[in-house]
């Protein structure tokens, strides 16, 4: 009987030994999957943060002298608004994406800091430091080879742009003078009528309802300048003259308002530089205007960007310039309306009809505000939206043959 009563001690004791092993495996592998959760839930975000930033950047490379510039401020803003470890706002305190984080890659994927070559861009983060304290404790208690307290998290994405099957137009139609693409008979840097009437001839630019099937009139007009999406080539059209009113949304382009607008409403452009031969309203013996070559404007646009230059100095001399009745112009210059902003609003994507629908997209350049519905006014051809290099880039769905380039990630 003694004999058994301490075998049956010993059973227990043993039980217990074992209990206290199993108890602290299964706690061990709760460890790693904790820690290794933590690293995966960090590399996730990280992830996204990252083709947020390549997708930003891309659509900013139109191959314009500051490209790499406003990509590198649009990767690092859109990167940064994503959360990171364990949606951390700030990144759990650990430094953000900067702008050595981004690189940009010319068509043979070599790195290039030229803003006409850029094709790639790629952006390249190490989160350091991610905290892995129960895996380290683990390892070093098993003995086993000790993992470090902490691990390192990289995620990169890199992207391009490519034609897009929809995008967001004008609501203008420009006439081809030839049914041959790329430019269907255009030259680049000429200037084109924009008619205020209905009847527009081969050579020249009307009104157009992106929407005839749905509202017309000057609300529809007025709702497609501010942007309607999901435009694609062979969508069927309505030429139409121009309606009341779209001149005071048309001009907030230009950073002129009628009313007291607000410009962090009614974005402006970076500019507001009128470009025109001559002076309008000037009967008979029109006086010189501020590009009296009335082509090729493109070059010194982007000047004036870059200088977020207005349309004039005081209000009456724009209105000199322009003849619209100006209540109000956005603040220019370093820290001014322009460029705080500012967007892309004067490089626009123009379909090119084809009869009653959509053959093509032209990128143009917006030259001159509009006095009233009734004015004529020009715009300059810079190409076919779709071609490489192209200064209009575009939102909607890639895949296209001959939409505006968007962005896509391509690793």
């Amino acid at each position: 009987m003694r004999n058994a009563s301490r075998l049956h001690k010993n059973q227990h004791g043993s039980i217990a030994l074992a209990f206290a092993m199993l108890l602290v495996l299964l706690l061990g592998f709760m460890g790693v999957a904790l820690d290794f959760g933590h690293l995966f839930v960090v590399k996730t975000e990280l992830q996204t943060a990252m083709d947020s930033c390549a997708l930003a950047a891309a659509q900013e490379l139109n191959g314009q002298p500051d490209a790499i510039t406003r990509a590198t401020n649009a990767g690092i803003a859109a990167g940064n608004i994503n959360r990171v470890n364990l949606q951390s706002a700030n990144w759990s305190g650990k430094q953000q994406l900067t702008a050595a984080d981004i690189t940009f890659r010319d068509d043979g994927h070599s790195i290039t800091t030229d803003s006409t070559k850029v094709r790639f861009v790629r952006c390249d983060h190490v989160q350091p430091g991610t905290a892995t304290p129960l895996l380290h404790v683990i390892s070093i208690q098993s003995s086993s080879s000790a993992y470090a307290a902490t691990f390192d998290v990289r995620a990169f994405a890199e992207a391009t742009t490519t034609p897009s099957q929809s995008t967001c137009p004008m609501p203008l139609g420009l006439i081809p003078r030839t049914s041959t693409p790329p430019n269907y008979g255009f030259t680049k840097g000429e200037w084109i009528t924009l008619l205020s009437k209905n009847n527009p001839v081969p050579g020249q630019i009307g009104w157009l309802n992106l929407n005839p099937n749905g509202n017309k009139g000057a609300p529809a007009i007025e709702d497609q300048l501010n942007g309607i999406c999901g435009i694609s080539a062979k969508d069927p059209v309505l030429l139409q003259g121009v309606k009341a009113s779209v001149d005071d949304t048309w001009n907030t382009r230009f950073g002129i308002y009628k009313n007291n607008d607000e410009a962090s409403l009614r974005h402006p452009d970076f500019t507001g530089v009128v470009y025109n031969k001559t002076l309008p309203g000037g009967g008979k013996n029109p006086k010189q205007g501020t590009w009296p070559t009335g082509s090729n404007a493109y070059a010194d646009f982007v000047k004036q960007r870059l200088a977020f230059a207005p349309c004039a100095e005081t209000i009456k001399d724009c209105t000199d310039l322009s003849s619209v009745n100006a209540k109000k112009l956005a603040t220019s210059g370093l820290g001014g309306e322009m460029q705080i902003y500012g967007t892309n609003r004067r490089l626009v994507t123009v379909p090119i009809t084809g009869g009653a629908t959509i053959q093509d997209f032209a990128c143009m350049l917006l030259l001159q505000p509009i006095p009233s519905p009734f004015d004529d006014v020009q715009l300059e051809y810079l190409g076919n939206a779709s071609e490489v290099g192209s200064p209009c880039t575009g939102s909607g769905l890639p895949g296209g043959a001959t939409g505006p380039l968007v962005p896509v990630l391509v690793r």
